[in-house]
């Protein structure tokens, strides 16, 4: 399709030069964002709580506006879903994304505005069509029809003047009506509240269709591609779509799930475009697919800075802002939004990888870790020494999580992996071994601990039954969306449950 991708890269000039622009001096772009977020907020109840008016530099921002959590402005939030208006952002906000919830609540609430919905989620889609037209221009994705496995929304539980839902699914609902004829199923079935009935229906429309992209979290999109491959009864998706060429995804990391893409979509020159989003906003993606890094995008309508996690538990953090960060250091990220959120503490973590341009990779949670010991183990850690042992065992994983066994009387500690693999490996001791040292490997402190078995024990493997990590996901509410297998966790409450499942 060379004149419709020239004229969509024609469109686009403008766009790509500023991204260019954006490369170069992030800080500049920084600072426009924390004006434009200043001055909306000066008409609010919290910017005139902390006199935004008054407010001319970054510092200034830091010094007087704490750092919140979600509990800290949930009553906020409560009221803008019961429609009152300039609380945390001007005018009524009506929509709210409906995200994995805190200690005290099932789900959050996260606001999602006018401003947000245009200037940061409609930007960022086209971006990562501009972004992957500019890398390649003569692709076919415009040929055909991009695949999206939405969510579902329904009325607010605390009030009929606003809405609550997935955040794919409010993207949907408010997607210019023209980007219908480039997508694929349509809203009445993108928006289905039973995730099983919703990929059975696209396994039975979509197939039809000429899909050349697909949109979403690798782990829900993998359900509905080989739900697909039963329902046609071929043998990989090139067969059911043979222009299919580009999987954007984001929401989990990819490394545990790319063998399984390959092996039912068997192309040598499939593209995977990894972007980093989640229902507080739109933050980076990747431009260059031949490394993992992301650029993290400066005029999304959000302004970053960054605690070190080794200060994430000082009630006096230190703080930095872009132009203040380090390469190879995990950052907690911090963000100030255009749907309301004030140095709002996300739970991500990231380490960037370069600087000019700003490029991260995503480490972990700054929850989801495992210090059961003292050994900080990070998600990023256990993705890279799952990877290894894959790599070398032939292994591969459909889902996993780990949780501590803690100390008895007369046993140390150990960690516990329950696993459910796609391609179990030949010896599952070996793949605990090798498991094991490649943790040491990426983890100091777990190598301290496991040194001569001072503290911890080798982990033990847990093998799951097929189809477990998904009925307890459905079990709990959790299928489809934004929803994800918690790795790791410092508790025993999700492995504990899974266990009761392993039958």
């Amino acid at each position: 399709m060379p004149f419709i991708n020239s004229l969509f890269s024609w469109i686009n000039i403008k766009r790509l030069n500023q991204i260019d622009e954006m490369r170069k001096d992030p800080v500049f772009f920084q600072h426009e964002e924390f004006n434009k977020l200043i001055k909306k907020g000066e008409r609010t109840e919290f910017g005139k709580k902390y006199d935004f008016e008054s407010i001319t530099h970054i510092k200034t921002f830091q010094q007087r506006v704490p750092f919140h959590k979600y509990d800290d402005l949930k009553p906020d939030i409560e009221r803008m879903i019961k429609g009152e208006a300039n609380i945390l952002w001007p005018k009524e906000v009506k929509w709210y994304a409906k995200s994995s919830g805190t200690t005290s609540d099932k789900s959050k609430y996260i606001p999602v505005s006018k401003d947000s919905m245009e200037d940061c989620h409609f930007k960022a889609g086209k971006d990562v069509y501009a972004i992957y037209t500019d890398i390649y221009p003569d692709n076919k994705v415009f040929s055909g029809k991009s695949l999206t496995l939405g969510g579902s929304h329904q009325v607010s539980p605390f009030s009929d003047r606003s809405q609550v839902g997935d955040l794919s699914a409010i993207y949907l609902q408010h997607v210019p009506f023209f980007f219908d004829l480039f997508r694929t199923p349509d809203t009445s079935i993108a928006l289905l509240d039973e995730f099983e009935e919703k990929i059975n229906k696209i396994a039975e429309v979509s197939v039809e269709e000429n899909v050349t992209s697909i949109v979403g979290v690798p782990s829900w999109n993998l359900i509905m591609l080989k739900r697909v491959l039963e329902v046609t009864g071929k043998s990989n998706i090139l067969e059911v779509w043979p222009n299919f060429e580009l999987f954007v995804h984001g929401g989990i990391n990819f490394d545990p799930y790319r063998e399984q893409f390959r092996r039912i979509i068997p192309r040598e020159d499939m593209r995977y475009m990894e972007t980093y989003n989640a229902s507080e906003g739109f933050f980076a993606i990747q431009d260059d697919l031949s490394s993992p890094d992301m650029l993290l995008m400066m005029d999304y309508g959000i302004f970053y800075e960054f605690i070190p996690m080794e200060d994430i538990e000082s009630s006096n953090p230190k703080v930095y802002t872009v132009d203040e960060v380090e390469t190879n250091k995990n950052y907690a990220v911090v963000i100030s939004t255009n749907g309301g959120l004030w140095r709002y503490i996300i739970g991500d973590t990231v380490q960037f990888t370069s600087l000019y341009p700003h490029k991260v990779r995503i480490s972990g949670r700054t929850k989801h870790y495992i210090n059961a010991f003292g050994e900080e183990l990070m998600v990023d850690n256990a993705e890279k020494a799952l990877k290894e042992a894959c790599q070398k065992t032939g292994a591969i994983i459909h889902e996993y999580t780990v949780a501590p066994v803690f100390m008895g009387d007369k046993s140390k500690g150990r960690h516990q992996w329950m696993v459910e693999f796609d391609h179990e490996p030949d010896d599952l001791n070996i793949f605990s071994e090798i498991l094991d040292q490649a943790l040491q490997k990426v983890n100091s402190d777990y190598e301290a601990k496991r040194r001569r078995n001072a503290t911890l024990e080798p982990l033990e493997l847990v093998v799951s039954r097929k189809g477990l990590f998904l009925d307890w996901m459905k079990k709990r509410g959790k299928l489809g969306g934004q929803n994800k297998v918690p790795r790791l966790a410092n508790s025993r409450t999700y492995m504990d449950e899974l266990i009761a499942m392993n039958q």
